[in-house]
């Protein structure tokens, strides 16, 4: 018997998502890659955006004033989440593995989260504290 793949390439991750196993560290793996993939594209999208400074100082400087925007701010500030939340998942993750962590993995998990929420709502405040308090 020979192994044909499903060529519903929708319906299949759909169902692999909905039969994910829901543990919180199961969990934490999936959003872990998809954070990473999120931030390789911001990689990309940081170096296109660096390369107007070729263009020249005005030019660079218009486009900063493009990315000081509400609606940049906003993905700044999902970056930001992002990156919180790969950074730390990531230390647990070497914790679990390099050290005697496994038995800690759900509080170290939970963790995470407390210290990644907290950080993206200072972060939250330090972006829009302009836009918030501005007198107008």
């Amino acid at each position: 018997m020979s192994y044909t793949p499903n060529r519903e390439p929708v319906g299949a991750w759909t169902r692999i998502i909905l039969a994910y196993k829901r543990h919180s560290g199961s969990w934490a793996y999936l959003l872990h890659r998809i954070t990473g993939i999120g931030l390789t594209v911001y990689l990309f999208v940081h170096i296109w955006a660096l390369s107007s400074l070729t263009k020249g100082h005005a030019a660079f400087a218009e486009e900063m004033k493009t990315f000081s925007t509400m609606p940049f701010k906003i993905l700044e500030w999902g970056l930001g989440t992002l990156v919180m939340f790969h950074a730390f998942n990531g230390i647990r993750i070497a914790v679990v593995d390099l050290g005697n962590g496994a038995r800690y993995q759900k509080k170290l998990l939970a963790a995470v989260y407390v210290v990644g929420i907290s950080l993206v709502l200072l972060m939250f405040f330090l972006i829009f504290q302009n836009d918030l308090f501005a007198s107008k």
